[in-house]
């Protein structure tokens, strides 16, 4: 096939990009090198797949900002992509407080442009990512793509919901299939600077304390960016397609008359923030300093997937332990930066 990868200089379209390429896959992978954080980063990572040993085909690099309306919709006329994986996005939620309209140009204005660009030219299939921050005020655990999910408790939040929302009524008027996947807590090698893991990692090794919010109460679903991106592709190669059953009588969020689904990736082992610590201490060989602190605004006390509706419909369920993880993670970080 030939799949446009969006964000493909970032953490999961590097790994999802260099999936596909090496399963035979024709990639354009869309990036616009944005400086959130590390370019040097989003580069190596795109160094990476330009060095690939066994090149079984074709990777093209487009340096394209999602917000750019008549650059994408050239895009899509020239390439006609059988498939498109939408990862592109502005993340974090606690920059969504300080930087809201950042997330207005990236998630909305740019995902409609995913959207239009699908819609005009064919697409068999869209696959986006959605969050498990979607889940918001939601206490009722694990939570389920059959759960509602009106409470947002961030903007970056409210941003995928309206990511779901919008895919659904582009399945319902143009048959559309789309599938949105909502990842819970990725980690793994080559991941974001301004994620958890990568921040205690190089902290520790600097021998300066770490940050430990909700003091180190949290609860969550650490999920393995190799099971993240296996996911991501057992989704793309089974295309979304209408629920008979569906009932507008009784709704079910997760599904659809049109051809239009949800599905939860996620390890479905809550683990306490303390703990994912003291499992990163031992592979590091060091103790951290800890600077407890209480929960921060947008945050969730807990996060834990059912991934039941993934299972049934598409064949998958995540495997990799907080462990085995988090060893392949240290690994990567004294390797990449040489400590």
């Amino acid at each position: 096939m030939k799949v446009l990868v969006t964000g493909a200089a970032g953490f999961i379209g590097f790994h999802t990009s260099l999936f596909l390429l090496n399963r035979g896959d024709e990639v354009v992978g869309l990036d616009n090198l944005n400086d959130y954080y590390d370019v040097n980063l989003k580069l190596d990572r795109l160094k990476q797949i330009e060095n690939r040993e066994n090149k079984v085909s074709d990777f093209r690099f487009v340096k394209l900002d999602l917000a750019d309306k008549e650059g994408m919709a050239e895009l899509f006329e020239k390439e006609k992509f059988d498939k498109v994986i939408n990862l592109a996005a502005q993340a974090g939620v606690r920059y969504s407080i300080e930087n809201p309209h950042a997330y207005m140009d990236s998630n909305i204005i740019g995902y409609m442009n995913i959207l239009e660009g699908c819609r005009h030219n064919k697409v068999k299939h869209l696959v986006y990512a959605s969050s498990s921050s979607v889940y918001g005020a939601n206490e009722s655990m694990p939570f389920s793509v059959h759960d509602n999910v009106d409470h947002p408790l961030s903007l970056y939040a409210a941003s995928k919901k309206a990511n779901e929302l919008m895919a659904h009524t582009y399945s319902n008027l143009y048959g559309l299939p789309t599938t949105g996947l909502r990842f819970f807590t990725v980690y793994g090698p080559w991941g974001r600077p301004d994620m958890a893991l990568f921040l205690f990692t190089k902290a520790i090794m600097e021998d300066k304390p770490i940050q430990v919010f909700n003091y180190g109460n949290h609860k969550r679903d650490f999920t393995y960016i190799d099971d993240i991106v296996k996911g991501i592709v057992h989704t793309l190669d089974h295309t979304a397609e209408p629920n008979p059953e569906w009932s507008g009588a009784q709704p079910d969020p997760g599904t659809s008359k049109a051809p239009w689904r949800v599905y939860n990736i996620g390890a479905q082992t809550p683990v306490q923030l303390m703990e994912y610590i003291t499992t990163l201490e031992e592979h590091l060989g060091k103790e951290a300093e800890k600077e407890l602190l209480p929960m921060q605004a947008g945050d969730v006390e807990s996060t834990y997937a059912d991934v039941e509706a993934l299972v049934n419909d598409v064949g998958y369920r995540p495997t990799t332990t907080i462990k085995e993880g988090i060893s392949n993670f240290v690994n990567w970080y004294r390797d990449y930066y040489k400590v």
